[in-house]
């Protein structure tokens, strides 16, 4: 119980931080409403393998909802509306507290190596400024394909490629900081 409460406000901080830039540019897709919808969005985040097990969590304004209890060690999220792209998630418990800690600007924890299933894709303000809304002067949105993320390898990652440029081979992104972490591919 305690874990669903840790990784519910993690989410909730990280989708109520997310700024009105980003869902300025959110277009007009389709985005889930109902609570099927949701957690079809959430589970195509992940191989079933992973999403089947999963606790499935979404928002209601600023309040976060269990939409269904899982058994397994990942929590899954639906797509965020506020974001450019269709960016669901399915997070292991490292991951959980890996997002907490970049939701609240504290250090990453060190030592303890996560996961972050991202099978629809996602979008982000900047490749190297973890806490950018809206991509620098004259930049575009970092558009990434389905990936998986390896989070709390800070310090670790010197020989991995550190542009997004082509998003196609394993990458590092917001190098430098204790979020840095490794984007691969999948497709």
């Amino acid at each position: 119980m305690c874990r669903s409460l840790v990784a519910a406000s993690a989410i909730a901080l990280f989708l109520s931080g997310l700024s009105g830039a980003q869902a300025q540019t959110a277009g007009t897709q389709h985005r889930p409403k109902t609570d099927a919808e949701l957690i079809a969005s959430a589970v195509s985040a992940a191989p079933p393998a992973i999403s089947r097990d999963a606790t499935i969590i979404g928002m209601e304004g600023d309040k976060v909802r269990t939409l269904r209890q899982g058994k397994g060690d990942f929590t899954c999220v639906p797509d965020d509306p506020s974001s450019p792209g269709n960016d669901p998630m399915c997070l292991d418990r490292n991951a959980m507290e890996w997002l907490h800690a970049w939701m609240e600007h504290k250090d990453a924890p060190k030592g303890k190596m996560g996961l972050v299933y991202m099978l629809q894709g996602g979008s982000d303000a900047s490749n190297d400024d973890p806490f950018a809304t809206a991509p620098p002067q004259g930049k575009k949105w970092v558009t990434t394909g389905p990936h998986v993320m390896v989070v709390g390898m800070a310090g670790m990652l010197d020989d991995v490629p550190r542009t997004a440029d082509a998003p196609t081979r394993p990458f590092v992104m917001w190098g430098g900081s204790s979020y840095e972490h490794i984007m691969m591919p999948v497709k």
